[in-house]
């Protein structure tokens, strides 16, 4: 019930995020769209890892978790691809307020929504499940830095602070990815 609730409201950030962040031509807005889809779609893994034979398998654990990585380089990718090309370009994304309300809503009720997934997880002794939280956490850290970089380009006129931070970001999820993908991410195993 909590992954999909929490894919629900993935799905309505990953719109609201992606059509201001096209408005805007924010890429930290627009990987923060991204980010809430690859949320969903992590939820989507645990959901899966929870159903049929699945349950109890070592060997679904471990896929799910690798799933879960996966997830987080695809975001790793786009988000340090798109930023670069941003910097280098010099092109100036316009102010979004509604980016800006939805990153102030996002940055404290995404560890809320991480911390009761964590709980779960090492209840259930899932390292996925864990992984996923920490998918969660990205997105509170996102939401800080979108704030951040949103705010600075509206209220300064600093438009690289839009890019700069998503290569932030980028930069954590990486290393979420490469726990999860070893492993490491869960201290119930």
């Amino acid at each position: 019930m909590l992954a999909l609730g929490g894919n629900a409201w993935h799905l309505v950030e990953f719109g609201i995020a992606i059509g201001a962040g096209i408005a805007a031509g924010s890429i930290a807005l627009i990987g923060f769209g991204a980010d809430s889809l690859i949320e969903g779609l992590a939820g989507m893994i645990i959901v899966w890892l929870f159903t049929g034979t699945r349950l109890h398998s070592e060997t679904a654990e471990r896929r799910a978790q690798q799933l879960v990585a996966a997830s987080y380089f695809m975001l790793v990718a786009y988000v340090t691809v798109e930023s670069v090309r941003t910097l280098t370009g010099g092109h100036h994304p316009g102010t979004s307020w509604v980016g800006i309300g939805l990153a102030a809503f996002t940055a404290p009720t995404m560890p809320l929504l991480a911390r009761a997934k964590r709980n779960v997880g090492l209840q259930l002794n899932s390292s996925a499940t864990v992984s996923e939280a920490g998918q969660n956490m990205i997105c509170a850290y996102l939401s800080v830095a979108l704030l951040i970089g949103l705010s600075l380009n509206a209220i300064a006129g600093w438009w690289w602070a839009d890019p700069a931070a998503a290569l932030v970001i980028a930069g954590v999820a990486a290393r979420e990815g490469r726990e999860s993908w070893k492993g490491k991410s869960c201290e119930c195993c």
